[in-house]
């Protein structure tokens, strides 16, 4: 059918509508003798619609103002059914009999055949529900908690929020574990559009995120991941932060802060000392907390952990409880120190720009609040897990010990002034970041134990 007829057939349904018609088609009837471009849609009505469409005669379609041609299309196609002007129905009665038989026991429904096709072109031709594919991946599995929330919390609520309209709809197509994008790689896999969106483990980025990690040259902070999140969350809002993102064609989402470091360990730790000639694992930024310790620090991550302290690869290793305890940690290093070095800013929720900038207002709106679920919920999940997390240590076998805070002051004392070395890496912008982001902590009326933004 051409556009024209389209149109015409939507106005005349329009426009039926409006004159109060209502149409019906009896079951069981088939549209025979009918041009093809109009049996298909009146059995599409015989079928889906019966008891909708209910003639009123004629006059009525007249008044309601349909297009004569389409009235005069109405009355050949009666015609054609009764047998008139028919060569074949002349020469056989019987076939002329039974065909007007038929029509006669559904004269007025047939009356309303142009009503009855601009119904179905007009439901047909109205605006579907636009399904949006999004390729969703994160180097960690969902048992840690910055996976898990993403379909708990950011899919859950961004479903819910697009449900309320019904105009668009999420396809999610999930990789978690490093089944598409590899700890370390989540930033390249997205910037290239292998991934729309996930996880980007800013820890692991600190060559091409230097900005993003400023909280990991700030040891001994805030042992509140939900005073860290905030304080980036202000960080974010810095022209340079963004800027960070957008130079690899990705946009920040929300973030996640992982809870208060420790120190899981072969051996016990009491003192400073006793991290003399040991070597410790951890992601990059963790490492320098060691320089002056007397420990040698080794590169790792949460997916290695296990089996390289089983492997002698190193005998402890910088950890939080909350992924100390998924990880089973205490099978190999039952020693759990609490050393307060601080909650930290660990990674995003990102999407990939290009994507972003092609989402309908009403997606991206849905995804914001979607992300603000996100980090409320993965907020709370952490505060009730982190107690948990150290009564399951201990029911694994292992021990949880806390280090004095004489202890705690020698060990930020001993190493030089970590955010030194990042200043010259992460640029001029970084001193601007650094001093926002400790004043918007000190603004929650938490006193660093060094003022590394000062010295």
């Amino acid at each position: 059918m051409c556009c024209l007829q389209v149109q015409h057939l939507s106005i005349a349904i329009n426009q039926c509508a409006s004159a109060g018609l209502a149409f019906s088609v009896p079951k069981g009837h088939q549209f025979h003798m009918l041009p093809r471009f109009l049996s298909w849609p009146l059995t599409l009505c015989n079928s889906h619609f019966s008891g909708l469409i209910r003639s009123r005669g004629r006059q009525a379609v007249k008044r309601a103002g349909v297009p004569k041609s389409w009235r005069n299309l109405a009355e050949f196609a009666m015609k054609a059914r009764q047998g008139d002007d028919s060569p074949q129905g002349a020469r056989c009665p019987a076939a002329y009999t039974h065909r007007r038989n038929r029509m006669n026991s559904n004269a007025g429904w047939f009356k309303s055949l142009v009503a009855g096709a601009a119904c179905t072109v007009a439901l047909g031709g109205a605006q579907a529900q636009e399904v949006i594919r999004l390729q969703v991946a994160a180097g960690h599995p969902p048992i840690f908690l910055w996976v898990k929330h993403i379909k708990e919390s950011l899919m859950a609520t961004v479903d819910a929020e697009l449900k309320k309209t019904g105009k668009y709809r999420i396809e999610w197509n999930e990789s978690y574990g490093g089944t598409l994008a590899k700890i370390g790689s989540e930033l390249e896999t997205m910037q290239q559009g292998l991934s729309d969106m996930g996880i980007v483990a800013t820890v692991f980025q600190s060559a091409k995120l230097p900005l993003n990690n400023v909280t990991y040259f700030v040891p001994y902070g805030p042992a509140d991941a939900n005073v860290v999140t905030q304080a980036i969350d202000y960080v974010q809002g810095l022209p340079e932060l963004t800027a960070e993102w957008t130079k690899y064609n990705t946009v920040y989402l929300a973030g996640f802060a992982i809870d208060n470091y420790g120190l899981a360990s072969s051996f016990p730790i009491n003192r400073l000392e006793d991290l003399k000639g040991r070597k410790i694992g951890g992601a990059g930024p963790n490492l320098a907390w060691f320089r002056g310790t007397g420990a040698v620090g080794v590169q790792g991550s949460l997916n290695t952990f296990y089996n390289d302290i089983k492997t002698g690869v190193y005998e402890g290793v910088v950890a939080f409880a909350t992924s100390a305890v998924p990880a089973k940690l205490f099978e190999v290093a039952p020693y759990y120190t609490v050393t307060n070095m601080g909650a930290m800013y660990a990674g995003a929720v990102a999407i990939n720009k290009n994507r972003w900038d092609k989402l309908p207002d009403e997606v991206k709106a849905a995804l914001r609040r979607g992300a603000n679920a996100y980090k409320g919920n993965y907020i709370r999940e952490q505060t009730e897990r982190i107690e948990a997390s150290y009564a399951a240590w201990r029911k694994g076998g292992g021990k949880v010990v806390q280090l004095s805070p004489e202890e705690q002051v020698r060990l930020v004392k001993a190493m030089p002034n970590p955010t030194s070395e990042w200043i010259k890496q992460a640029g001029p912008n970084s001193k601007k970041v650094l001093s926002a982001y400790m004043d918007s902590v000190r603004a929650t009326g938490y006193k660093f134990a060094r003022d590394f933004d000062k010295e």
